[in-house]
């Protein structure tokens, strides 16, 4: 068998995985509620009913207490009298603007870092993986909330922050990936025929790196969207008056018994954010993996 022999062919793999997608209907299923989600938020101003920052007059009863879900607000209103579904299809700019920007900069982070530690040899690698087992080691929620509120929270602030959290899995995942493909042969022979570490990353390293990189790409944005959630409800997260799923909540927790809608409306949007992202994620592993009987 010659060198060229062991190079595992691309294009029969994604054939393969783009069968296997389609015939997995969970994957699926999550694909259709992740394209309504990210299409109601792209749309948010033509979609939305109302401005969400718009205080009714009408919006609150004479005694001062949210309207039920019907007629002009279809999930009723808060307690400043703003139309509550206005204020979750806007909301969901934020949340997946985050869960956008953070995941997919923690998985830019977890390729360059784990590759970087699995390709170095010596004293250099050696401490960018103790750096990450470092990092493994603190609570994720409690540095979360400690960086926002140092930083001064923000959109982007919490996106960064995130992104800085989350890249250390998908760091211990790639470089065991870049360890294993170290020794195959094809890169091998690159190295032998004097291929630079930078080539040898970029053309024969890489690109068998990338079903890891959608798979955790489609994970993380449900755990990046329900974490940006908990900052927004603790207070460090997006600040108003931008809405944000968290934010609602967190406005919204001493009417829970009177105006559950209040409560109930922003937490099956982040449920089924995430097992959208999530189901879509499965899908993806499941295709991607060649040892998949599924």
């Amino acid at each position: 068998m010659t060198v060229l022999d062991a190079v595992p062919s691309v294009r029969p793999r994604r054939r393969r995985a783009l069968t296997r997608f389609l015939r997995h209907r969970a994957g699926l299923v999550g694909l259709v509620v992740c394209l309504l989600i990210v299409g109601a938020a792209l749309l948010a101003p033509w979609v939305a009913p109302h401005d969400p920052d718009f205080q009714f007059p009408e919006g609150l009863t004479m005694e001062g207490a949210p309207l039920a879900p019907g007629g002009a607000y279809p999930l009723g209103t808060d307690l400043l009298g703003r139309d509550l579904l206005s204020r979750l299809v806007w909301g969901a700019r934020a949340s997946l603007t985050v869960g956008f920007v953070a995941n997919g900069v923690a998985v830019l982070l977890g390729l360059l870092i784990g590759a970087l530690g699995a390709l170095t040899r010596g004293w250099l690698g050696t401490l960018i993986m103790r750096f990450t087992d470092v990092m493994l080691a603190f609570p994720v929620l409690l540095l979360a909330i400690a960086l926002t509120a140092i930083l001064k929270p923000s959109l982007w602030i919490v996106a960064l922050v995130i992104a800085f959290l989350n890249w250390v899995p998908i760091a211990r995942v790639v470089y065991s990936e870049v360890s294993s493909l170290r020794e195959r042969e094809f890169v091998e022979a690159a190295g032998a025929v004097g291929a630079s570490g930078g080539r040898v990353l970029m053309r024969h390293i890489l690109p068998h790196l990338l079903p890891t990189a959608l798979v955790w790409g489609s994970l993380g944005v449900g755990t990046t969207v329900l974490l940006e959630a908990t900052l927004s409800f603790l207070g460090v997260g997006v600040q108003p008056p931008t809405p944000s799923w968290g934010g609602i909540i967190n406005e919204s927790q001493s009417y829970l018994t009177t105006a559950p809608w209040l409560v109930l409306a922003p937490g099956a949007a982040i449920l089924l954010t995430s097992l959208g992202f999530n189901l879509l994620g499965e899908g993806l592993r499941d295709a991607l993996d060649p040892r998949s009987t599924r």
